[in-house]
Formats: C-alpha cells, sequence, structure tokens
C-alpha cells in the first residue's frame, strides 16, 4: 500500500464563474502551498495548466474542464498534489508531444482520484514520479488507430504507485508501464481497447490483483519483466487471429495464480518465460489454452482447471524441462480405480492436431472430425511429436475448487 503525503494545512479558495476567483489558471496563481481550490460546478475552457507547488484541486459537483483540443490539460510538477472530482475533456492530439488529461513530472505524493476522462489523447501520465495513487478514475477514449491515440493510464520511469478502481476503455492500452518497479494494479476494469487491455516491458516486482481485461484486441502483454504476481484476474473474450488473453516473453520468477482465462483465442501464449508457477487458474473455453512457444524451462502448472478448450496445450520442442502435475483436464479419459482422486494413468495434454493447426491453419475446419481423433489417440498411446516426459502424472479426477 502506497502511503500518501498530506499536503500543510491552508486555505481554501472557490472557484466558480461569478466569484472573484473564475479560472482554475487564477486560482493556481493565487493559492500558496498546501492550500485547496475548490472547483464548483460548471464548464472551464482552460488548458496547458501548470501546477508548481503542493495543491488540492477538488471538484464540486463534477466540473467540467474542456482543452477544447488544444493541448495539456493539467501538468504537476510539485510534490503532495491532489487532482479529485473532475471532468476532463477534448485532450488535443498531438504527432509530437504526447498530450494527457493529466501529466504528473518527478512528483512524489500525489492523488489522482474520482476522475472521469473523456475525449482524450493520453488519459493520466507519469514520468519519473513515486508514491502516489490513482483511483476511481473513468477514462473512456474513442481510439480508432494506434498512431493518433494515447494510453488511459501510462506510467514511464516510476516506483511504488496504486492503480486501484479504475476503468478504462475505448484507447490504445488500457495501462501501460515501462521502467517501473513496485507498482501495484489491483480490481481495475480494462476493456474494448484497441490494443492491450495491460501492457508492461521492463517492470520488476510488480503485483496484478483482482482485475479484468476484457475484449481487447490483444488482451494482456507482459515483457521482459521479473518477480511478477498475477492473481485473481479475469481475462475474458479477447479474440482475433493474433490474440490471447495473456503473452509472456522473457519473463522469470513469476506467480501466476488464481486467474480466469475465459473465452479468449489463446489462454497464456508463452515464449522465453522461466521459474514460473502456475497454479489453480481456470482454463475455460478457449482455442487454446496455453501456448509454448519454446525456450521456456523450469515452469510449474499445478492445480489447474482445463476446461472445454479446443486444445488445451500447444508445445513446439521436442524437449520438456516444466512440469505439469495435478492439475484438472476435462477432456481425460482415464480411470481411477483406487479411488484416491488422482487418475492412474497420465495425461497427455498435447494433441497432434495441435502441430498440424500451428503450421496450417486452414487444417482448422477438421477439428472435430473422427480422423483426427484417431490421430490424437495414436500420439497419446506412443508419443512422436511430443516429448516422452510431457505428461501429466497426477490428473486429477475432480476439478479444483
Amino acid at each position: 500500500m502506497v502511503m500518501m503525503a498530506q499536503n500543510v494545512t491552508g486555505k481554501t479558495l472557490t472557484i466558480c464563474q461569478n466569484c472573484a476567483i473564475n479560472t482554475i489558471e487564477e486560482g493556481i496563481a493565487l493559492a500558496q502551498s498546501g492550500d485547496t481550490l475548490r472547483v464548483e460546478r460548471g464548464t472551464y475552457r482552460e488548458y496547458n495548466l501548470f501546477v508548481d507547488k503542493p495543491l488540492t484541486i477538488v471538484g464540486i459537483d463534477t466540473p467540467v474542464i474542456d482543452g477544447q483540443k488544444r493541448g495539456e490539460i493539467f501538468r504537476i510538477t510539485a510534490d503532495n498534489v491532489s487532482i479529485i472530482g473532475l471532468k476532463i475533456i477534448n485532450v488535443g492530439v498531438s504527432y509530437t508531444s504526447d498530450h494527457a488529461a493529466i501529466r504528473i513530472v518527478k512528483s512524489e505524493g500525489f492523488n489522482v482520484s474520482n476522475n472521469e476522462l473523456e475525449q482524450l489523447f493520453f488519459g493520466i501520465f507519469l514520468e519519473k514520479s513515486s508514491r502516489g495513487r490513482i483511483a476511481n478514475n473513468r477514462i473512456s477514449g474513442v481510439a480508432k488507430d494506434e498512431y493518433n491515440s494515447g494510453n488511459g493510464i501510462h506510467i514511464w520511469y516510476s516506483k511504488n504507485v496504486d492503480v486501484q478502481d479504475n476503468t478504462v476503455e475505448g484507447v490504445r492500452d488500457g495501462i501501460y508501464l515501462e521502467f517501473s518497479d513496485s507498482v501495484h494494479i489491483r480490481s481495475n476494469k480494462s476493456r474494448k481497447n484497441l490494443r492491450y487491455g495491460l501492457h508492461f516491458m521492463f517492470s520488476n516486482h510488480n503485483f496484478y490483483g483482482d482485475n479484468t481485461f476484457e475484449n481487447n484486441g490483444a488482451g494482456v502483454a507482459v515483457m521482459f519483466s521479473k518477480f511478477i504476481e498475477m492473481r485473481g484476474n479475469h481475462f475474458s473474450k479477447n479474440w482475433g487471429p493474433a490474440s490471447y488473453g495473456m503473452l509472456l516473453k522473457e519473463i522469470t520468477d513469476a506467480t501466476i495464480s488464481d486467474n480466469i482465462f475465459e473465452e479468449n483465442t489463446v489462454g497464456i501464449n508463452i515464449e522465453g518465460s522461466n521459474r514460473i508457477v502456475y497454479e489453480r487458474n481456470q482454463f475455460i473455453q478457449n482455442g487454446w489454452a496455453i501456448k509454448v512457444l519454446g525456450a521456456c524451462y523450469s515452469n510449474t502448472f499445478r492445480s489447474n482447471n482445463f476446461l472445454y478448450n479446443s486444445f488445451d496445450l500447444s508445445y513446439n520442442s521436442r524437449m520438456n524441462d516444466n512440469l505439469f502435475e495435478g492439475n484438472y483436464w476435462s477432456n481425460y479419459s482415464g480411470y481411477d480405480l483406487d479411488k484416491d482422486g488422482i487418475g492412474d494413468i497420465p495425461h497427455r495434454p498435447v494433441k497432434l492436431f495441435s502441430y498440424v493447426v500451428n503450421r496450417t491453419p486452414e487444417t482448422l475446419i477438421l477439428l472435430r472430425s473422427l480422423f483426427m481423433d484417431i490421430i490424437d489417440f495414436s500420439e497419446r498411446v506412443s508419443p512422436v511429436f511430443t516429448p516422452d516426459n510431457l505428461a501429466d502424472t497426477k490428473p486429477l479426477m475432480r476439478k479444483v475448487e
């Protein structure tokens, strides 16, 4: 949990269209460090607002800050600044500058909460900032193309940040992190975004929990990072020829547990990722539950449920250094004579047909054919294309609760 620094107690200045102070720009100029600007209901057509002192800017009855598509709205360069309860619209689009509704630069102790951001380029943009909170914001864009759209919450070279209970949709990437450590992202909804619901690179020691990533262009991308914990998230309805619930590329020493991967083209796409523990995850009605593309070693898959996927596992290597043990497979056809809840014969989760489809996608129309069932059965009995040790030796007879 990020501990928020408190502003020094100051006075309150009221801003309204009939007040002595009738613009936010004027209020910032007149305020002293530690003051509160109380922005009353109304529409304020302002942009390029620079906050260079510790202030609390709080909206009453959700006042509208209209940037008229002319540039950035707020740029915060001071510590201990709070932006609360505003509706910010019409951020300017630029191909040379990443205009944002709220940009926070080299600041600590910030609090951005309970705001509505619409018609934006970038939403909330952190740059070399730390010990802050982004919570309960609703960020909504109308992204059509990647080149002229930005990210909902963009975190760059920042650390010790809480991102909680936000809703982000209609932007390029819902939540984006790069070179940002010790970030907690929890209970957010990121959906209907053009590219990724969550996208992060070169960011270590981060936690992602209880988030929903739904109906995004390509789900979630997790790349070049280590010491990651992803727990209790829901990845669903990420469909498309190059789509997945989650992409893992060059990830090490991570825990992925208690997540739901439901109705995705690929639940998890894994490449070059090692020493990851996958446990108590639900893979439900995906095209492929898991695709392992190579250079993946010392990973453990335990106590997961694989339920009614077209393919539970795709594997493109002849060598296996990963452990599959104690998972439930809905298509397991073995038996349990000693009634200990564990199948008496190993389960081989890789279908030969998955190799065929990976090389010739058009053959997918034969998925339910008897001929393919016979080929898959023969591969399970006498493996030729799959590693001999790629099997769950203790398949569960009942689903993991």
